[in-house]
């Protein structure tokens, strides 16, 4: 509880003097700038004692040494990791480095850089299994047919949870700190597989085949190298994320520098962009939702180009139409990228025999992991040429991509 409100108050840009006694609700910090010797490790000692005097939440260190003396370190070692108060070490200013015995002195702090990217990752390799998971068992639930459906109400369930969740842990981190915000999320995720234990599995005429982790993924990528059909439909949905919904980046710089409506416009348009998604999944569940199922690659191949015929007339219409053209171009672009999304995850899934379900969804999440690209893209686009520019640049190479890949695999067009 009290390293994460040190975490926060860190966060936050908290720096009070390490001498003077602290309010309770203030960090304490001291500078470590040079090599590591027994005067720092007596120095490091006493703000440790002084922090816990002043009943600090925390003592912060900010660290820039290129290493120093084996005893000294380990001194300094041994009294973080017995402190009595949460030790936070990160390596400051730009250009600072944490050599040797810094190296040590930084991981043995209670909340690191190291601890957070750890992590960070370890949550993210989670969630894209969680993914791929889930699709393959849609799937299972609701059939060939009904699975653009069971995708959509998925959908539309996550965004739902997304907004009570940034409301409920918005009032937890205000009341009780990110610490117990971090656990409530953990909390909820363990009641969402609740309803999944007396769900019944597929039926198996075999034992599933034990294998390693690398043997899964050498068998993925010979996968993807032998089945063109999955390896275009995993180009095609990275295209879509890259060109396509990278327009999200520059919607601030669109506001602002090109609209002239500054945050207030910035809302508006961040909320088209989610109404837009949100009808295109309403879409998909309704009577077309059916229709949106059985259908296949010819219908995939529409909806890209219309995303990217709509991220180019984005580029236009402030120019052409002006704001309110603007948002009705942003509810038409992410309703198709909200579409294409649900037929690339159904395509994929059905493009492959049904042990080979898990790995599709697999597939889809590592192409959708490289829209970090099109942000950078559309943003060093934006600098060079300017917004609008960039704008239509990227829904130029989207529906060139698209046009280039249905004359290349004409059999994408009858899956």
């Amino acid at each position: 509880m009290r390293r994460g409100v040190a975490l926060a108050l860190l966060l936050l840009g908290a720096a009070p003097r390490s001498a003077d006694p602290v309010p309770a609700e203030t960090l304490a910090r001291i500078v470590i700038d040079g090599t590591i010797n027994p005067a720092v490790a007596d120095f490091v000692h006493e703000a440790i004692a002084r922090a816990e005097a002043d009943h600090a939440p925390a003592l912060v260190i900010q660290l820039d040494t290129p290493g120093g003396l084996l005893p000294s370190m380990r001194a300094i070692v041994k009294d973080i990791l017995a402190a009595p108060v949460p030790v936070i070490v990160y390596v400051a200013p730009s250009g600072a480095g944490a050599g040797s015995a810094g190296v040590f002195i930084t991981l043995a702090g209670h909340v690191s850089f190291t601890h957070l990217f750890v992590f960070t990752l370890a949550s993210g390799v989670l969630r894209g299994v969680e993914h791929a998971a889930r699709q393959s068992y849609t799937h299972d639930v609701a059939g060939a047919e009904g699975l653009v459906r069971g995708l959509a109400i998925q959908g539309l369930a996550m965004r739902c949870g997304w907004f009570a969740g940034s409301l409920g842990s918005g009032a937890v981190i205000a009341g009780l700190g990110p610490g117990p915000a971090y656990i409530g999320v953990g909390i909820a995720y363990l009641v969402g597989t609740l309803p999944l234990v007396g769900a019944s599995p597929p039926v198996r005429t075999a034992p599933p085949e034990r294998e390693s982790l690398w043997r899964a993924v050498g068998e993925f990528v010979d996968g993807v190298r032998k089945d063109r059909t999955l390896f275009v439909l995993m180009v095609l949905t990275a295209g879509a994320e890259v060109l396509g919904f990278s327009h999200q980046a520059v919607l601030p710089s669109l506001a602002r520098d090109v609209l002239r409506t500054g945050p207030e416009g910035l809302g508006v348009l961040n909320a088209a962009r989610s109404v837009g998604g949100f009808f295109g999944l309403v879409a998909s569940m309704g009577g077309s939702g059916h229709r949106v199922g059985q259908a296949g690659g010819a219908l995939f191949l529409a909806i890209l180009v219309t995303f990217g015929a709509s991220v180019i007339a984005l580029g236009v219409s402030p120019y052409a139409v002006g704001f309110a053209g603007v948002v009705m171009v942003l509810l038409v672009a992410n309703a198709a990228g909200a579409i294409a999304d649900l037929l690339a995850q159904s395509l994929l899934q059905r493009s492959v025999p049904a042990h080979l379900r898990g790995r599709a969804g697999g597939a889809w999440v590592v192409a959708i992991g490289l829209a970090p690209l099109g942000q950078l893209q559309i943003g060093g686009l934006a600098s060079l040429v300017g917004v609008c520019a960039a704008l239509g640049a990227s829904g130029l190479a989207l529906v060139g991509l698209v046009a280039a890949t249905a004359f290349a695999y004409p059999r994408l067009r009858r899956l």
